[in-house]
């Protein structure tokens, strides 16, 4: 009996002591189980399911725009309304959420809006453009679409001429400068109300960056209005009138100016006014207008404010 009580006590000595944890020690974690493999045909599978739902979007839609284009429920008006394509990139923007790059959304819009302009009818752009890459063409070409026709002309006044005679529907022209020289300064000789500003490009983008070029958009349709604008207005002043002077008096007649350029142009002295909200040729603007001291104010046309962000 002590030999076997000895052996007993010998081999508990032997054995190994498990350590106890310190009191008060948090209990271990249980591994992490391993991630389930990734089933990259599924994955597949589920991105071609929303593909094809999307392609049925986008043929619904579009029988949409056959339907009404073939209605006549638009009349005579013109295929383009850039106010309406605005409103519809803001409600979309402002919806927005998630991965996709708001830049990205925006593209494909256009592409879509572009297209179902098409197919109201013949489209085309005419866009100053002095050297193969010119950034004002390639704004053309991201706002109205890959395949929309656009021919590049070497003087605004080529450009603005194309859409006068009916063989381009819109004009894109380098958005005025205060540097700009007589010649460059396309809106001091521009013939209002026949034709008028109705867009500024781009309409939207990530983040300012100076010296990007920016460009607006003519046509000889009128803008439509879209709840957030603004109004170019082109004035013949005294020679000499301060800028001080000249925003005041456009302030008191409830128009302050965001921006003003001068222009000399002939024996005149012209100023470009930017201003607040969307002025139309009616008698409300017209009273507007007259009340301005100066020899001659008209409207160039009105455009949506463009959009920023990430």
């Amino acid at each position: 009996m002590l030999r076997a009580h000895s052996a007993r006590a010998m081999s508990q000595s032997q054995a190994p002591q498990t350590p106890r944890a310190p009191a008060g020690a948090a209990p271990a974690a249980a591994a992490s189980p391993e991630p389930p493999p990734f089933d990259l045909a599924a994955f597949r599978a589920e991105l071609d399911r929303l593909d094809d739902a999307l392609h049925d979007l986008l043929m619904r839609r579009f029988a949409l725009v056959e339907r009404m284009a073939g209605s006549g429920t638009k009349g005579n008006g013109p295929a383009l309304r850039p106010g309406r394509e605005a409103q519809i990139l803001r409600r979309l923007l402002a919806r927005h959420a998630g991965p996709m790059p708001a830049a990205a959304l925006v593209r494909l819009w256009r592409e879509i809006l572009a297209a179902s302009t098409a197919l109201q009818g013949p489209f085309s752009v005419a866009v100053f453009a002095p050297s193969a890459g010119s950034g004002h063409a390639r704004l053309a070409r991201e706002h109205f679409g890959a395949a929309t026709p656009i021919r590049t002309l070497p003087t605004p006044a080529r450009a603005l001429a194309a859409i006068a005679a009916g063989e381009a529907s819109v004009a894109v022209l380098p958005a005025p400068e205060e540097e700009d020289t007589p010649e460059a300064a396309w809106w001091t000789k521009l013939d209002s109300p026949r034709i008028q500003v109705v867009a500024r490009l781009p309409f939207f983008r990530p983040r300012f960056v100076e010296g990007d070029p920016e460009a607006l958009v003519l046509s000889v349709v009128p803008a439509d209005p879209t709840g957030r604008d603004r109004t170019l207005i082109r004035l013949e002043v005294e020679a000499g009138q301060s800028r001080a002077r000249l925003s005041a008096a456009l302030a008191a007649a409830g128009l302050a100016p965001r921006s003003l350029m001068l222009q000399r142009h002939d024996a005149a002295t012209l100023a470009l006014a930017e201003v607040e909200g969307y002025l139309a040729g009616d008698a409300a603007a017209a009273a507007q207008l007259e009340s301005l001291p100066f020899a001659r104010a008209q409207i160039l046309g009105a455009y949506a404010v463009p959009e920023t962000g990430e």
